[in-house]
């Protein structure tokens, strides 16, 4: 391992929990905005791909959720992960930029909310 490699391994595991979320979002928004680009483009492939990394975040995101500890706060954010989940699916069925940019637009809203927990 090189050592940059060795660096982002380090940072990463010494961000805290909040700032991690806040990188989680952060990379799922990325991956949307190529998205759009992509479908702009024309290059279903690529929106596919992207579409699909935003996708993996959002289950790591609902994966890691505390149900016991989160109480209602964790029941809600499931249903707003699960709820992005579908909608990115019908987005890439549909090729639908507008479904792509409201999940963005979800996704931008609770980055503002941690970011200002952190």
């Amino acid at each position: 391992m090189n050592g940059f490699n060795v660096y982002q391994e380090t940072a990463i595991s010494t961000q805290s929990r909040g700032r991690l979320i806040v990188m989680l979002y952060d990379g799922a928004i990325k991956f949307l905005r190529q998205a759009l680009e992509d479908l702009r483009r024309g290059d279903m492939a690529a929106k596919g791909r992207h579409i699909g990394k935003a996708q993996d975040i959002l289950f790591e995101l609902n994966t890691v959720l505390d149900m016991e500890k989160g109480g209602q706060i964790a029941q809600n954010l499931r249903a707003l992960y699960n709820f992005m989940q579908r909608h990115l699916t019908q987005a890439n069925i549909r090729k639908d930029a507008k479904m792509i940019e409201e999940v963005i637009s979800l996704l931008e809203e609770l980055n503002q909310s941690w970011r200002a927990v952190c």
